[in-house]
């Protein structure tokens, strides 16, 4: 199965910009769908982009359209988080998951088995 490891979060001023990585430590990631998630103190997780196995559909939430964008790099065995022009509201541990063979995502938890770890990301006003 495979084993996800997030990278990339850090602290941002409200405008900048942060790449997230997931990458897999064991498994090859352009089978999966994967999707990014973020849960912030006190609110469940949710969805905010993903993109399906072998460059399937992709998704993002209406929050963040026009400013994240999701992408894959074979190469690297890694999907990434492109996020501009952060907002405060953006504040939350991001987590990437995984589904075997998902090549249609809709940014839901329950599409997903595998997740990682998380990373922080903090956007100050």
């Amino acid at each position: 199965q495979v084993q996800l490891v997030e990278s990339g979060g850090g602290l941002v001023q409200a405008g900048g910009s942060l790449t997230l990585s997931c990458a897999a430590s064991r498994g090859t990631l352009d089978r999966y769908g994967i999707g990014w998630f973020r849960q912030a103190p006190g609110k469940e997780r949710e969805g905010v982009s993903c993109i399906g196995s072998y460059d399937g559909s992709t998704y993002y939430a209406d929050s963040v359209k026009g400013r994240f964008t999701i992408s894959r790099d074979n190469a690297k065995n890694t999907v990434y988080l492109q996020m501009n022009s952060l907002k405060p509201e953006d504040t939350a541990v991001y987590y990437c998951a995984a589904d075997y063979l998902r090549d249609y995502c809709s940014g839901y938890v329950y599409e997903y088995d595998t997740w990682g770890q998380g990373t922080q990301v903090t956007v100050s006003s």
